[in-house]
């Protein structure tokens, strides 16, 4: 497996190095003499830049934006996770730290009131950088009052209790908080806004990472009522939320009209992105890169059938049988993999399979859930490369078999040290011979002490915090297929 395992994880190290946060910024950020060019627009600089900020990869995302545009940046603030390294001792930005257990808490309420009377103080003659990034929901929250920070988080968690959608939930958290749906660019009216966004969210929908503090949204009070309705919770909703609830439905007004026509989102860093740059680094190291889809999603059961099956589809001497392709076309939209998708990738695999080219990497992002039976450690990436695993069983072994790598881009996956794991056909054999029972370690949702304890931990990936997130990327490694001899 040496050589494939080698070649995987340096694979993966490329598409997490193509959303780094500096990397991102210095690639959408252009200075020219007295100004910047943003997504083609051309900003003048004179001393009256302003940046707010919040989000796990927001500090790297400063410190590239500060140096671009140096002594024109007069103020900042950004709200950052506990136990960041600060910026440089001179910085103009402000770093606050808060969200603990990724949890809105009161000191990232501390940061979102600081920015928030920023932006409020800010005049037409005025540019706000706004540099946003996975996590930056929960730093910052700023419920409208007389909602409390406690009142808005048991919502929100009864509502994902009861089986609540993320849209759902973000309709909800739009219409609670003061910044949240368009609130922070409203804030910084008339002042021009640009919001450089890292995405985290799949498809990248602007309206939904970090819950749009820069897209203007109206949340109705008869729709944030009837999402309570639908999981029964609109008679034991608190006092204050109520109140929300019993307000009257808002019209736009010519002032926010006007704030949504000096506001430009722009996502400077997303899945699609990585797995781009990871298929370059495919290709250098002799690979014919395939990207399959950047949204897979769904259970985790689920997403590794389909890797199995697309395996099996590729590694097949003979023509692969056809209930094998029926199989893909149904289960393809489950784990948000369109038909068209399936059936490019399979043409693709299959002209390699009959026609002789070499080994093929198969790639995708997104990001799986796992159901929880259990009480053990381990994460989406590492579950999914267990499960793969055993799909892929019966098939050969590397070097001559598949290998499958899942890794989330942060650099940890669930409460562990590792980003994901590395997987193959060998993987039951090489357990039962260490007397390692994979199904156990499944229903205790325990992956992570499973390949911890098998083989020493050496499937394990584990590159450390990333300081990016877009999402988990997946690859599947497929060897040149031997010419059958007649």
């Amino acid at each position: 497996m040496s050589g494939f395992n080698s070649r995987a994880r340096g694979v993966f190290a490329a598409a997490v190095e193509a959303v780094q946060p500096d990397t991102v910024i210095r690639k959408s950020v252009e200075r020219k003499a007295d100004a910047v060019v943003i997504d083609g627009h051309n900003f003048t600089l004179k001393h009256n830049l302003h940046l707010v900020g919040f989000g796990k990869a927001v500090l790297g995302m400063a410190a590239e934006a500060e140096r671009i545009v140096g002594d024109h940046l007069m103020t900042g603030i950004i709200s950052v996770p506990c136990g960041h390294l600060l910026l440089k001792e001179n910085s103009r930005i402000k770093v606050m730290e808060g969200a603990k257990h990724n949890l809105p808490d009161a000191d990232a309420q501390k940061a979102a009131a600081e920015i928030k009377q920023l932006a409020s103080e800010l005049t037409e003659k005025d540019l706000l950088l706004v540099l946003i990034s996975g996590g930056g929901s929960a730093l910052l929250p700023a419920p409208i009052p007389p909602v409390s920070l406690q009142e808005k988080l048991d919502v929100t968690r009864r509502l994902a209790a009861a089986g609540a959608t993320i849209q759902e939930l973000n309709t909800v958290r739009r219409a609670l908080s003061f910044l949240k749906g368009g609130g922070l660019a409203r804030c910084a009216h008339p002042a021009q806004v640009i919001a450089l966004i890292l995405s985290d969210v799949i498809g990248d929908p602007v309206d939904l990472i970090a819950s749009g503090p820069t897209v203007m949204s109206e949340v109705q009070p008869e729709e944030l009522l009837s999402i309570f309705r639908r999981y029964n919770l609109s008679n034991s909703l608190p006092a204050s939320v109520v109140d929300i609830l019993g307000r009257p439905a808002s019209q736009e007004t010519k002032e926010e009209s006007s704030a949504s026509r000096h506001v430009l989102n722009t996502v400077i860093g997303s899945n699609s992105l990585a797995l781009k740059c990871a298929g370059l680094r495919a290709r250098e190291l002799g690979f014919r890169p395939v990207v399959l889809a950047p949204g897979v999603c769904g259970d985790v059961r689920s997403v590794s059938r389909l890797y199995g099956l697309l395996a099996r589809f590729a590694c097949s001497q003979d023509e692969p049988p056809p209930e094998i392709a029926a199989e893909l076309l149904k289960l393809g939209p489950e784990v948000g993999v369109e038909s068209w998708d399936l059936c490019r990738t399979m043409q693709v695999l299959e002209e390699g399979r009959t026609e002789g080219w070499g080994a093929t990497c198969l790639l995708a992002g997104g990001e799986p859930t796992v159901e929880l039976t259990g009480t053990g450690r381990g994460g989406r990436n590492q579950e999914l490369a267990l499960r793969v695993g055993l799909e892929l069983r019966g098939l050969e072994h590397p070097p001559c078999g598949p290998v499958f790598l899942s890794g989330g881009t942060d650099g940890q996956d669930g409460p562990t040290e590792a980003a994901g794991a590395i997987t193959d056909a060998g993987l039951l054999e090489e357990a039962q011979a260490q007397g390692m029972d994979i199904e156990n370690y499944l229903t205790n949702n325990d992956s992570y002490t499973f390949f911890t304890r098998l083989s020493a931990g050496q499937r394990l990936l584990v590159p450390g915090l990333t300081c990016t997130n877009v999402m988990d990327v997946h690859m599947l490694f497929i060897p040149p297929i031997p010419t059958k001899i007649t």
